[in-house]
């Protein structure tokens, strides 16, 4: 099964609610994927910074530790079992390699100007107030609802997927050639951290961008590639996108007003969006990209 929900602000005004009706439509979603659920949610950037989503224990005294190490102030900013890490993106490559040695217990579910991206098993509604994703603003956001097929119920296993600066995918679905692309995968440079088939999507679609691809062609060309069936949700930087498999098996709907467009796996998660009555609502077709960009 599995719920799928996207929003992507046209309009500024929005900004401030964006994580309200985030948290509302994964809630909606929750007989979908009770098993565990996780959102991005893209805000605004600061200038030559980088933003470092970690999840982990323990991890009070790890902004101090990495500050020292680095000679550089890294302020954190706890999420429950998240923290984020705002730090030089000159200094990331240094960050990276102090954590794989220093705090190897600790995942970097993330990383970019603006994204932060949360996940941890159980109900979505807790998940979302855990975070307190209602408190949070931004420009577009993704979420996922999980209910496991592919894998176990771990947080790991927890979508979105992130592979890439700024990137994140989420699934419904399943692929049958992930090993293969895995396997393909990994001498370009794409690192795993999963078992996952939608972590190898997501890692597919990091490997065409690193190419030169836009999102809207590294989408197009996954309908080539990837085999299985598949309903995905990618966010970038700048860019929200959604694409269905040929086959288009996998329930979606989406809705598009002159302030958003939105994405569900059924329309009653968008029911509850402002002036949803007078939207746009369409079913995405399928093998069709459909994207949309903000200015950089």
């Amino acid at each position: 099964m599995c719920g799928i929900v996207g929003l992507f602000l046209k309009s500024p005004a929005l900004a401030p609610q964006l994580g309200s009706h985030l948290a509302g439509m994964l809630d909606v979603m929750t007989d979908r994927g009770p098993d565990s659920a996780g959102f991005a949610i893209y805000g605004e950037p600061c200038a030559g910074m980088t933003k470092m989503t970690l999840r982990g224990s323990d991890m009070a005294g790890l902004p101090g530790a990495l500050s020292a190490a680095l000679g550089e102030t890294v302020p954190g900013t706890p999420r429950d079992t998240h923290m984020v890490l705002s730090l030089p993106t000159a200094l990331e490559p240094r960050a990276r390699g102090w954590l794989a040695e220093h705090r190897p217990d600790v995942a970097i579910t993330g990383a970019g100007a603006r994204i932060e991206l949360y996940k941890e098993v159980g109900r979505p509604a807790d998940i979302a107030r855990r975070f307190n994703l209602a408190g949070m603003a931004g420009t577009h956001a993704i979420g996922h609802t999980r209910m496991a097929t592919e894998s176990a119920v771990t947080t790991a296993g927890a979508h979105p997927f992130s592979t890439g600066p700024d990137q994140c995918l989420v699934h419904n679905g399943s692929l049958s050639n992930h090993r293969s692309l895995r396997r393909r995968l990994e001498p370009q440079g794409i690192a795993f951290s999963t078992d996952n088939d939608s972590e190898v999507a997501a890692g597919y679609l990091t490997w065409r961008l690193s190419e030169g691809a836009t999102l809207a062609e590294a989408l197009q060309s996954s309908l080539k590639d990837l085999d299985g069936f598949f309903t995905f949700v990618v966010g970038t930087e700048t860019g929200f996108a959604v694409l269905r498999d040929p086959i288009a098996c996998k329930p979606a709907v989406m809705a598009e007003t002159d302030d958003y467009v939105a994405f569900g796996s059924e329309y009653r998660a968008l029911a509850g969006l402002p002036h949803i009555a007078t939207a746009r609502v369409f079913e995405p077709e399928p093998a069709r990209v459909y994207a949309w960009t903000h200015a950089p």
